[in-house]
């Protein structure tokens, strides 16, 4: 299995560490290792929930989500998206933006490629973490069956109740991240308006498509929430690795949003490692190969979790992927003003991943041994009898 789900991410690796090597050299070769493992460990937990979403699509679109979407993740969004952005913020046609970028360039030299793309950051961020926190604000107000930390959790889904205030309390966080942090507010206001619009769009035409498509018996996880298979399995309703049935899974319209959901999601994970690679090097093209052999790892990733099923066999990780998430939104608007280095960022989510992933072990280590002291007590009643 795990050569089938990894292999194309293997021989993309290979390929484009040979490449840089036979092309720049070995400074080239150690530039794109480096930022293949950035985007790995600041992106680790986006593949835990692109995998509670991936589970909801039947393989037709779980197969788009590899190619198609992986076509989307490493030229759109580590290459086209920044050369876009550049190109507008700077008034450029497409040939003088890809020229820019060619020219290369420090990123405190004025007119430079990496400078431009610096300079139009807080309008990135804004936008970039204002989608994560509707994101991780719809994760901890909803109230579900499974939680990690109980005591914080469980008042979070009572207020929860209250309709839209994931809407309100982002709305708050982006006027105060705006005043606080931005040299023009209004800049800011607009791109975190739109992060904010976006979600609710795409979130809500998913959810719309995937409601249609429904029977009444069926209880739905929409495209944000609890991935159907974590609570089924705890519930001893299907095993951890078989997922939603057949006819739960997502297609058509609905599959379409939630692959739309997947990739504006992508994004909004992708903008504080295309912008922090600038840190590291500022060849376009090897921060783009870096990058993009990087997101084929969190592909690859997604894949393996929903078909191995490992997200119902340790429960938490969703919990501890939306906390990570929360965390990154808070520090995307810190950044609108202060440098943060990747280094921080890539760790707070890892330790929310394994803080949840130890919390799992020993959920089922517990409900391990209460089920063999339960066996044990049937036995000694049968005895007896």
């Amino acid at each position: 299995m795990v050569l089938r789900i990894f292999g194309w991410s293997f021989a993309i690796t290979a390929i484009g560490l040979i490449a840089s090597f036979v092309l720049g050299g070995p400074t080239a070769f150690v530039l794109v290792a480096i930022l293949c493992v950035l985007e790995i460990s600041l992106s680790f937990d986006n593949a835990v929930v692109n995998a509670t979403i991936l589970v909801r699509m039947n393989e037709f679109w779980q197969r788009m989500f590899l190619t198609v979407g992986i076509l989307i993740a490493v030229f759109g969004m580590r290459l086209v998206f920044p050369l876009l952005i550049v190109a507008i913020t700077a008034g450029l046609g497409p040939i003088e933006a890809i020229d820019l970028a060619a020219e290369g360039g420090s990123v405190d030299e004025p007119g430079t490629y990496a400078q431009l793309l610096h300079e139009a950051h807080p309008s990135i961020a804004a936008f970039g973490g204002m989608f994560l926190l509707m994101l991780f604000l719809d994760f901890i107000f909803e109230d579900r069956e499974i939680r990690w930390l109980t005591w914080l959790e469980t008042p979070l889904a009572r207020i929860g109740k209250l309709d839209q205030l994931a809407v309100v309390v982002a709305t708050v966080a982006l006027v105060l991240a705006a005043e606080a942090f931005a040299e023009d507010v209004g800049t800011v206001m607009v791109s975190g308006a739109l992060g904010i619009v976006t979600y609710l769009l795409v979130n809500g035409l998913g959810e719309l498509f995937e409601a249609e498509g429904a029977t009444d018996e069926e209880d739905l996880a929409g495209v944000h929430g609890d991935a159907a298979a974590v609570e089924d399995s705890v519930a001893g309703r299907r095993s951890a690795s078989e997922g939603p049935s057949d006819l739960a899974r997502a297609s058509g319209k609905a599959a379409f949003f939630l692959f739309l959901y997947l990739e504006v999601l992508d994004a909004s994970f992708s903008f504080d490692g295309v912008i922090g690679a600038f840190a590291i090097t500022q060849d376009i093209f090897i921060i783009a190969a870096g990058l993009g052999i990087g997101a084929m790892y969190i592909r690859s990733i997604t894949v393996y979790l929903v078909r191995n099923g490992t997200l119902g066999q340790y429960v938490y990780l969703e919990h501890g992927a939306h906390w990570a998430i929360g965390a990154l939104a808070v520090i995307l608007l810190v950044t609108i003003e202060y440098e943060v280095p990747e280094i921080i960022t890539g760790l707070v989510g890892v330790g929310f991943i394994a803080a949840a992933l130890v919390s799992s072990l020993a959920r089922n280590r517990r409900e391990g041994s209460l089920e063999a002291a339960a066996e044990a007590r049937r036995k000694a009643v049968a005895g007896r009898v």
